[in-house]
């Protein structure tokens, strides 16, 4: 029996005998670019034992489901030259690893399996939380919390929202420049849920140096939240009172945040960041109106003036119209940005997430970019976007 044969064997028997942990598929060699590598868990789904793979593409993931046989029959055809050149197996008892040589030999190692609990088989598994409700006190003065780190029924969506929160964040800021003092500003920061949470992971989780200010114009609000980050001995948390519009950072800018800035707020928080230079910029806008009255206004004939007589269309169009400018105008000014969707919590909408990270742009770049700005203008009939004006 050849390695190859030996290596499905053993991936059937362990799936058999119940010891299969999980399966990765490395070194790709085949004709899809993006496709980067491949992981088999066992799941259960409406009572019956299946593969589930998870395709792992340069910009996303695809979760395929097989029947046991035909996941296993999927696994072997996979595995050579042309496909992916490295195996992996996870059992109870033993790792398996197996390469595929230049001479196109399967060569196998076996060690001592680390793992000591058994998987789960859950299509659904819970993720991780990046952060843990335990008895934190600033979790129990937001009244997220009671004292032995229990949430509350009641804020159990806003626990999601949190995390949700982090998670999509963690990747982005894991990678800001390393050894220097971190500077964030929360914009529009309310009662502090999330900026508390993110200074609760950037300095306990991530072990940065960082200095966090939230901003708010409610001065209640900031007395309560600077009350609280004391008592929770957060050093580097503040929040100072005012409007997006009005702060100015004291001094360097490395991430600025604006979650649910309202209508031309977004485009000043926006510009706030791209004149101080952060590395990292992430809105959630919320209404858009000043870009809906200049269609209105503009009422210029095109392919699409027979969907904007709708109000429910116009209202869709004016949002994607907006944030789809602050991406240009942002990636204009040397940004490389990402729109995608946000579910801020179980009961309301989901949101549009703009973010930008710093990098360099070439003016021939640049060009192009102010060519398709001012004809998407001119095609909506909008003589000028907020942001626009702003960054002059």
């Amino acid at each position: 029996m050849d390695n190859h044969t030996a290596f499905i064997t053993q991936l059937s028997e362990a799936i058999k005998n119940g010891d299969f942990v999980k399966l990765s598929l490395g070194h790709y060699k085949g004709e899809e670019k993006a496709l980067k590598n491949i992981y088999v868990k066992l799941v259960i789904i409406k009572r019956l034992f299946m593969l589930s793979f998870t395709y792992r593409y340069q910009t996303k993931d695809i979760t395929r489901n097989y029947a046991v046989a035909d996941g296993v029959a999927e696994i072997e055809r996979l595995m050579g030259k042309d496909n992916f050149r490295a195996a992996t197996l996870f059992t109870t008892s033993v790792h398996v690893f197996a390469q595929l040589s230049n001479r196109g030999e399967w060569l196998i190692r076996q060690e001592k399996s680390t793992i000591k609990k058994e998987a789960s088989r859950s299509h659904d598994e819970p993720k991780a939380r990046k952060l843990q409700a335990d008895s934190k006190r600033y979790l129990q003065e937001l009244r997220l919390t009671d004292a032995e780190g229990k949430v509350f029924k009641n804020m159990q969506d806003k626990w999601k929202q949190i995390n949700h929160y982090i998670e999509i964040l963690s990747s982005m800021l894991q990678a800001l420049p390393e050894n220097e003092m971190l500077r964030v500003v929360d914009m529009g920061a309310g009662k502090g849920y999330l900026t508390f949470a993110l200074y609760d992971y950037l300095r306990n989780v991530l072990q940065r140096d960082v200095i966090i200010t939230g901003v708010e114009y409610r001065g209640d609000l900031v007395e309560f939240c600077n009350q609280v980050a004391q008592r929770s001995e957060f050093a580097g948390l503040s929040f100072a009172e005012g409007t997006i519009e009005s702060y100015t950072p004291e001094s360097g800018l490395n991430v600025l945040i604006a979650l649910h800035a309202c209508d031309t707020a977004t485009d000043d928080a926006i510009a706030k960041g791209i004149r101080n230079n952060a590395d990292l910029i992430v809105v959630a806008p919320c209404c858009h109106k000043q870009i809906r009255r200049e269609i209105e206004k503009g009422k210029t004939k095109n392919e699409l003036d027979f969907l904007l007589k709708h109000g429910i269309f116009l209202e869709r169009q004016a949002e994607m119209l907006t944030d789809g400018l602050r991406a240009l105008l942002m990636e204009y000014h040397g940004y490389q940005t990402k729109v995608f969707e946000f579910v801020s919590d179980a009961h309301t909408p989901k949101n549009v997430l703009v973010v930008g990270v710093k990098k360099d742009i070439n003016t021939a770049r640049q060009a192009e970019i102010r060519l398709k700005i001012e004809e998407t203008k001119r095609y909506f009939g909008v003589s000028y976007h907020h942001l626009e004006r702003l960054l002059g």
